[in-house]
């Protein structure tokens, strides 16, 4: 077998290294120590015939003792002193006149300045340019050469020649409304004739908007691979630094060198770190941000569609763009890459999984239901907790039960298996998860339930329970909501119906309940006191989703009483609920208690048998 040959800068580094270790540990054990002293000692030395040898300058007189000759003493040369031949003479030491010639200032500059700059320069350049050349085309930046003067205005695009994204559409599932509407460009990547004859030229630009996660980097890398195109690749975070009009310098850069190797894909990704809305009050705006803007949108003005350079970016925050980045001739397309549906999600497991052993008896479909709002991102991370689950357990092959726990893991933490909760506490949390389940399942609108476990977690929860929806739902009704709610506050109504007391265990309940409630009287126009009215505004709706107020302080009153209406009209049903089923309740929690975790089939069973209490 071959050895790999080292580069060229690995035995500088070792040359160097070598060199500050004999500067630092070793010539100081050769060196012989100085010591300075004043002449008023050098005389009484002299008198006391304790000097051995003499060396005096034109400026310093060096002299050793004849007890330690090893060291060396130094002193200030004074020409008052006639008579010091004399007195060394008589003091029966050996002495000698040296005379110093000083160096030529030019030389010592050459020595001490130039020439180690020179060196290091050299050094430095010789060694990037090995770094360049093994970095060889596939995937190159443009950062300019040694000097950073040099590099000033040159953009940190790295860009992948033909198809060395590695990516096609095929590996893009769940998005095919989004990959519809790339089709067509890398159509006209490919033919550009056929567009050209009709006079028909494709969009500048193309924006994909969605939550984190959903793939739009992925998207924008398939639609390069399957064109088979170079790719630019950037950041905006990487146009705006500190030294104004760095960034706008950047983005000519960039375009330039799209323009070489056209046809080709630049993708900007987080577009809207430099396309923010320009602020018109001039209170808090960024010179370097805006300058940075207005040249990217000068270079989307400048270049012709019909060569094959095609924009896409990515964003999170569309609101926040500006108008003249969105408009016809820019970004003439605005694609939407949302959260997977169902099949999407299924879709999206399988192709994650075709580099994963996985059972042959896997119910993809299962696990795609129990993760309803998950990303492609998350799904993917479902896959490899699954199978590190399964190395874990000394197994080749990923079973359901592994993804089954994996999803539970990305919900609410690993299990903590050593965590010690007392008998009482325990017994409290079993009741508190099957009011939930016992809500979930009296009423009407209710998902059914799947699993409720006691086991705590590293998210923090004590226990939960979870349902999984029969069908994929997007709208919601007045009573699904209630019913939400009611779930909700089931655990709370049940530690006051059996111990007469409530906990902390309920927070995030109530946190959860308050939200639906809420949104119902504010954004939803289910409430008989405002009806249709909008009074809350969401901001981010593809980040969290907070909202603010568009109301009076008044009506912001009126709608806090209303929150407390419903969730307290929602607690009473759910602790009628409760009440009536009295003997299930405690029935189903002493099982939960004994086994910790149960299925959601398991507790129907025990739920539609006669009570035993």
């Amino acid at each position: 077998m071959n050895k790999q040959k080292k580069p060229l800068y690995y035995y500088y580094f070792i040359i160097l290294l070598i060199f500050v270790l004999i500067n630092t540990f070793v010539l100081p054990l050769f060196s012989t120590k100085i010591e300075s002293v004043a002449y008023n000692r050098f005389m009484r030395d002299a008198e006391e015939e304790k000097i051995d040898t003499v060396e005096i300058g034109d400026t310093s007189i060096r002299y050793t003792l004849k007890e330690d000759a090893g060291k060396i003493y130094e002193t200030e040369t004074m020409e008052t002193d006639t008579a010091l031949s004399e007195r060394l003479y008589a003091s029966g030491a050996s002495f000698s006149r040296i005379h110093t010639k000083e160096m030529n200032p030019l030389l010592y500059y050459f020595l001490t300045l130039v020439l180690p700059i020179a060196f290091l320069w050299w050094l430095g350049n010789r060694t990037f340019k090995k770094m360049q050349k093994k970095l060889g085309d596939d995937a190159m930046s443009f950062g300019g050469g040694f000097n950073p003067m040099g590099s000033f205005g040159k953009s940190d695009a790295k860009v992948y020649v033909k198809s060395q994204t590695g990516k096609t559409f095929k590996d893009v599932a769940g998005q095919e409304e989004a990959k519809e509407a790339l089709v067509e460009m890398v159509d006209f990547l490919k033919n550009p004739e056929k567009y050209s004859k009709i006079g028909a030229q494709m969009p500048k630009g193309a924006l994909l908007v969605g939550p984190p996660g959903t793939g739009k980097t992925l998207l924008a890398k398939a639609v390069a691979g399957e064109a088979e195109v170079p790719f630019f690749s950037i950041s905006g975070s990487e146009f705006v630094e500190m030294f104004v009009g760095r960034g706008a310098a950047r983005v000519r850069d960039l375009f330039k060198q799209a323009r070489e190797k056209a046809p080709c894909i630049i993708f900007i990704d987080e577009i809207d770190t430099i396309g923010k809305k320009r602020d018109t009050s001039g209170i808090g705006s960024n010179d370097e941000r805006e300058q940075t803007l207005n040249q990217l949108l000068a270079e989307m003005d400048g270049f012709d569609g019909s060569k094959g350079v095609i924009i896409l970016a990515a964003t999170n925050r569309p609101e926040s763009l500006d108008p003249a980045l969105l408009r016809p001739g820019r970004f003439d397309r605005r694609i939407p890459v949302d959260l997977p549906d169902l099949n999407g999600r299924e879709a999206i497991l399988k192709v994650h999984a075709r580099d994963v052993k996985m059972g042959t008896n896997i119910d993809y479909n299962a696990i795609a239901r129990a993760t309803a709002g998950a990303s492609g991102a998350e799904l993917a991370n479902i896959i490899n907790e699954a199978a590190l689950l399964a190395v874990k357990d000394d197994r080749t092959i990923v079973s359901q039960r592994d993804l089954e726990e994996a999803v539970e893991t990305v919900i609410a933490g690993v299990q903590r298996k050593n965590a010690v909760i007392s008998s009482k506490e325990k017994m409290i949390v079993a009741y508190h998860e099957i009011g939930h389940a016992l809500v979930a399942a009296k009423s009407k609108h209710a998902a059914p339930v799947h699993k409720i476990t006691i086991v705590p977690r590293t998210s923090g929860a004590l226990g939960y329970t979870m349902q999984i929806s029969e069908d994929e739902t997007n709208l919601i009704s007045k009573e699904e909501a209630f019913t939400k709610i009611m779930t909700f506050t089931g655990g709370r109504a049940a530690e006051q119906l059996i111990f007469n007391s409530i906990t902390s265990g309920a927070a995030n309940d109530i946190e959860q309940a308050t939200k639906i409630a809420r949104s119902m009287i504010t954004r939803l126009g289910m409430s008989d006191a405002f009806g249709m009215t909008a009074l809350e505004t969401l901001n981010n709706p593809y980040l969290g989703s907070d909202t603010t107020l568009s109301c009076s302080a008044e009506t912001a009153a009126k709608v806090d009483q209303e929150v407390i209406t419903l969730i307290k009209k929602a607690y009473e049903e759910a602790y009628r609920i409760l009440e009536e089923h009295k003997s299930k309740l405690h029935e189903l929690a002493k099982f939960l208690y004994e086994k910790e975790t149960i299925t959601g089939e398991e507790f129907m069973e025990i739920l539609n048998q006669p009570s035993h209490f």
